[in-house]
């Protein structure tokens, strides 16, 4: 009988202090910290779901809505929203809170497709998901659908390599921000 976990089962929130040695020479937060900790709050949410060591195999756009500062508090909430055979799709929600003023900012929102690997480094099936919830069911729809675009995304990139033709593309390039100067 094929294993089933709940949504709840695997959830996980990540928060940390936001310290000066994480800022960049404008006083904001490196980008590539919340990048690390989204990495590694993804990866405790998929492992615990999987029961198994996993890896990063991709990560969907991540868009730097707000600025993050020294002395915030940066909460990372995560939860699967979609599984596979042997991948995981995990969103990701950061938030970052000013203690003193309380104040509250959406600071990103991200997707993670993770691989439960076994002891051979070998992909391993993972548990399917309940759904309980409108929003549980919304997310993992969505994590369909996006998994069906990433497909048609590699798809369109194939062909237009394929069918690269340097007269119609210099064409098509006429107006962008580009000079080409071949010898």
């Amino acid at each position: 009988m094929e294993a089933y976990k709940t949504v709840a089962e695997s959830q996980t929130t990540l928060t940390e202090l936001m310290i000066p040695s994480y800022a960049n020479f404008g006083g904001k937060i490196h980008g590539g910290i919340i990048m690390g900790l989204m990495d590694k709050v993804a990866y405790v949410c998929s492992a615990k779901h999987a029961g198994a060591y996993c890896v990063t195999a991709s990560v969907e756009d991540i868009y730097f809505l707000a600025p993050v500062e020294v002395g915030e508090l940066v909460s990372l909430m995560a939860s699967v929203n979609y599984v596979g055979r042997t991948s995981l799709v995990v969103g990701i929600r950061v938030v970052s809170e000013n203690v003193k003023t309380h104040q509250i900012k959406h600071t990103n929102t991200s997707y993670f497709t993770m691989v439960a690997m076994d002891e051979q480094h070998q992909p391993l099936q993972v548990p399917g998901l309940v759904l309980h919830t409108d929003v549980e069911i919304r997310r993992f729809f969505q994590g369909l659908h996006r998994k069906q675009l990433k497909k048609y995304y590699r798809q369109e990139e194939d062909r237009v390599k394929s069918d690269f033709e340097m007269t119609e593309t210099i064409e098509l390039l006429k107006g962008e921000r580009c000079r080409i100067e071949k010898g």
